[in-house]
This record gives C-alpha cells, sequence and structure tokens, in this order.
C-alpha cells in the first residue's frame, strides 16, 4: 500500500464544529496501544457512539449519506493535548486529507508525519465547502499537493505547506526513508569535506 499523496478527488464527511480538540478526536481512554491500527474505530468516539456502544443516528460518521477520503472540520482543529493517536485514528478511518480553517500546530505536525495532508483553507472557503457538501453530499473536492491546490464547485484556492514535508508526502517518505534517497549527495558531500 502506497503512503504517498499526490492527487486526491473524493467526496467528503463534513464535521461542522469549531474547537474540536485531540481528546474529541481519540479519547485517551483508548491510547493504550502502541501500533497505529484499530483507532479509526474509535474516531470520534463520544459523538459517535452511546455509553452501550450503539451508534448515535445524529452523527455525521453514522450517516452513510456522507463518505469519502476528505473530512472538512471547523476551525482551530486539532487543538488540545499533543497525541499522535489523533491523526492515527483519523488515518485508520480512511482518511487522505483534513480541511480546515486553522490547525493547532502539533496536530499538523503529527498529520504530516503520519501521511494525512492537513490543508488549511480561507474561513470563507472553508464555509462555502460546508455548503455545498450539505447541499449535495456527492459534491467532489480535488486536492493536488503538487499545485498546493484545493478546488470544489467551480472554486479554487491555494494552501501552503512546507517544502519538505511535501517532498516526504509525494514520495511516501518516513524522514528515514527520505536520508536515505538523498545518500548519494551525503555521501559526496562527506568526501568533498572530509
Amino acid at each position: 500500500m502506497s503512503k504517498s499523496i499526490d492527487k486526491i478527488n473524493s467526496t467528503a464527511v463534513p464535521v461542522h464544529l469549531e474547537n474540536i480538540d485531540t481528546d474529541q478526536i481519540i479519547p485517551a481512554r483508548f491510547l493504550k496501544a502502541t501500533s497505529r491500527d484499530g483507532f479509526g474505530e474509535n474516531l470520534f468516539r463520544d459523538w459517535r457512539y452511546n455509553s452501550d456502544g450503539t451508534p448515535k443516528a445524529g452523527f455525521i460518521l453514522n450517516n452513510p449519506t456522507y463518505k469519502g477520503k476528505i473530512l472538512v472540520a471547523g476551525k482551530n482543529f486539532g487543538c488540545g493535548s499533543s497525541r499522535e493517536h489523533a491523526a492515527w485514528a483519523i488515518k485508520d478511518a480512511g482518511f487522505d486529507v483534513v480541511v480546515s480553517s486553522f490547525f493547532a500546530d502539533i496536530f499538523k505536525n503529527n498529520a504530516l508525519n503520519n501521511f494525512l495532508l492537513p490543508v488549511t483553507v480561507s474561513d470563507d472557503f472553508l464555509q462555502q465547502l460546508f455548503t455545498a457538501i450539505e447541499k449535495d453530499p456527492g459534491t467532489t473536492i480535488d486536492v493536488n499537493l503538487e499545485t498546493q491546490t484545493i478546488t470544489a464547485s467551480g472554486r479554487s484556492e491555494s494552501f501552503q505547506i512546507d517544502n519538505y514535508k511535501k517532498t516526504c508526502l509525494l514520495n511516501g517518505y518516513d524522514d528515514i526513508d527520505y536520508l536515505l534517497s538523498i545518500k548519494p549527495e551525503i555521501e559526496t558531500f562527506e568526501k568533498t569535506h572530509s
């Protein structure tokens, strides 16, 4: 399975709430595992399920009308604690991209390190996305990492990403893979500067 991200064309799941913190994304009681697998089933656990484990009918992830590889969330997504498990849960639930108008820095870095692309858009563009998706759940969003653009309903916006992280995502590299990819340049540098 490729970890690389280049172009994502998908419908989206809208979570139209602001200030979603990492404890809401993945509650602390599920942080005992050290493997990244299985966290997706507990994504937004307390919002998705009743105490007896039955799905809450009103929560968006329990509505089969909304699906896709893109999660669209309100402003200030991923605030709170620094738990990397939040990014694991979103990725394990099948999302490759999270769109918001603001991300907490630690969440953003954890997402990038786990091949989950956080796309920051303007407040206006975000509201237009929510409106379009809620009006037509079949609305597709195009995210192009190479050109750093997001397009939906005929409107595009550019987004910023660190060049190093962009290279890693485009190639499916973690930090060690990246170093191995430039091994010849490192060896050349060592020979010429020893």
